[in-house]
This record gives structure tokens, sequence and C-alpha cells, in this order.
């Protein structure tokens, strides 16, 4: 039997490199209570999201750049410099560390919160690639890979200390799940219910899959009547798991029993404020969403915000 996995709870910059945002004008909020559309820079184009307490964390597709939002105020700052590659799923551990996932790059690195220092990298793979998504557990933090079939473990020390850069392994993916043409596959993962496993959703077939972190062996998980079409980000509050579904604008809400092996639709999540959300994270109570606006051309100027809705 596997040990459980235990998820984990979700050099400085010079001041010419930090951007202050407002919130959106359109949705001014009383006083002491936080906005429910949080406006990120123009031309930002986000993907991942993270959370820390009162903070949001977010990187951009475009740039690499790293934002931190105060969800109180909507304001926020500029805290990881562009790397002129994706900064796509994002996590923060206890020690006040990001672990960004690196898309086309086929890295990952791991940035400190407050300074947006490096502290370091992995280099996974090489085109084709598309390094998607990540989970953080007790020991080791997980990645997807959307053109490959495989997940990458990155193994965490005594008191979560970061490997070497060359130390990390490849699981290949055996059993139910096949890859299905050059689309994203892969994307979004999160833990089972126990912590014994892992769940990844496929975007190209609306599937979820349970797998077994040791082996890589995946089965279907079982969700009668259903499949998640447009899958994207992974988010398990206890035994719910909050998918997301990208282009049609909505949340999915899967009950799943105790080992992650099946489960039952109980609901959806919309909001009129949705533009193509992609992943998720809960903070003050509520779960934030950024809009990628995939459907939308990007320019310099096309805004973009982040949503909060509550949680089912």
């Amino acid at each position: 039997m596997n040990r459980p996995l235990r998820t984990t709870l979700g050099g400085a910059l010079t001041a010419a490199m930090l951007a202050t945002v407002a919130v959106a004008p359109a949705q001014a909020h009383p006083a002491g209570r936080p906005p429910a559309v949080v406006a990120l820079p123009d031309g930002f184009q986000p993907e991942g999201i993270a959370t820390a307490g009162r903070y949001a964390y977010f990187g951009s597709r475009a740039t690499g750049a790293i934002q931190r939002v105060d969800l109180v105020t909507g304001r926020g700052t500029t805290i990881g410099a562009a790397t002129g590659t994706p900064s796509l799923g994002l996590k923060v551990d206890p020690r006040g560390r990001l672990f960004v996932s690196g898309g086309t790059a086929g890295d990952a690195r791991v940035l400190h919160t407050r300074t947006g220092e490096v502290l370091a990298r992995y280099q996974f793979a090489t085109a084709p690639t598309f390094v998607n998504d990540v989970v953080l557990t007790r020991d080791a933090a997980y990645f997807t890979d959307s053109n490959r079939p495989v997940l990458y473990r990155l193994p965490l020390g005594r008191r979560g200390a970061l490997p070497p850069a060359d130390a990390f392994t490849t699981i290949t993916l055996t059993g139910a799940y096949e890859q299905v043409g050059t689309g994203v596959n892969l994307n979004g993962i999160a833990t089972t219910p126990d912590g014994r496993a892992l769940i990844v959703v496929q975007s190209t077939t609306g599937t979820l899959y349970r797998v077994d972190p040791a082996t890589g062996a995946s089965t279907v998980v079982d969700v009668p009547g259903h499949t998640f079409t447009n899958g994207d980000g992974l988010l398990l509050l206890g035994r719910t798991l909050y998918v997301v579904q990208n282009r049609l604008n909505q949340i999915a809400v899967v009950r799943l029993n105790h080992a992650g092996t099946a489960g039952a639709l109980t609901g959806t999540i919309t909001d009129p404020n949705f533009d193509v959300p992609t992943t998720v994270a809960k903070a003050l109570g509520r779960l934030y969403l950024p809009n990628a606006r995939f459907t939308t051309p990007p320019t310099p100027t096309t805004p973009y915000t982040a949503v909060a809705v509550r949680a089912h």
C-alpha cells in the first residue's frame, strides 16, 4: 500500500521593476469587502493562480512574469521578472516558495514569494513539451506535460529542501491513459482525498484519471454520465474536486469517494464575469480564477482580470 502523499496548504527586484494594479473600476467594493473582480496588468495573459492568505500569485503565459495581488485591496506587484517563456500552473508551499510550471520551456522554477528570487530551476524536457500544472505533496512536487504521457516528480528533502537540478524523475503513464493527437492532453493535477494517488484531467477527452505516483499506472475516475470537456485546472477541497472547464466558462463540482476512484457530479458554478477561466485556488473563503480570454486576440492593451465565486 502506498504511503499517503499529504498535500500541503496552498534576489530582490529593484523599484523600477515593480508595477501597481488597482481594482477594476467597474467593481468598486464596500470598505473591508474583497472585490469580486480584480484587475491584472493589461496584456498580461494570465494562466495559473496560487494563493497564500490574502495574496494571490498569477503567472503570465506571454512573458513568464509573476504578479502578486492583495485580494483584499485588489492591488498588485510584479515579483517575478519576465523570462520570455510561459509561467503556467502555480503552487505556494508553507515556506513561502512558489513552484512554477514552464510550459514550452519544458522546465519548472521555484521562486521566493516576497522577492521573486529564483531559488532553483529544473529542465524536465525539450521540445515538444508543455509543462502545464503542478501539485505539491509533503515530499514532492508533481508536474504534468500536455505534450507527453508523463509526470515529472521533484522530490523534496528534509524540511522541504529543494533537490539538485538533475534530481527529478519522469513517470510514464500506463494503464487506461492514452495520449490523443497533438493537442493539450494532460492538464490539471490534484491528489485523491486519501492522499495516496494523483488525479489528472485530459483536456482532449475530458476524462479524469487516477494515477499511482509510484508506478504511473492509471485508471479512469468513474463519474457516471459525465466527461469534463475543456478540463483545465483542478482543486481538491476535502472530498470535493473542482474541475475548471475553460472554454465552457464553468467549474464542474465532483464529490469523490475517499480513494478517488469514483465520484458524482453535484453541480456546476458559472459567473457572468468568466471569460475563459483556466485555473482555480481558494482564498478568503472563495474560489479565485484568472480569465485567460483565449477567445480574445491578445494585444499589449487587452485587459485581464481574476474572478471570485462562492465555493459550492
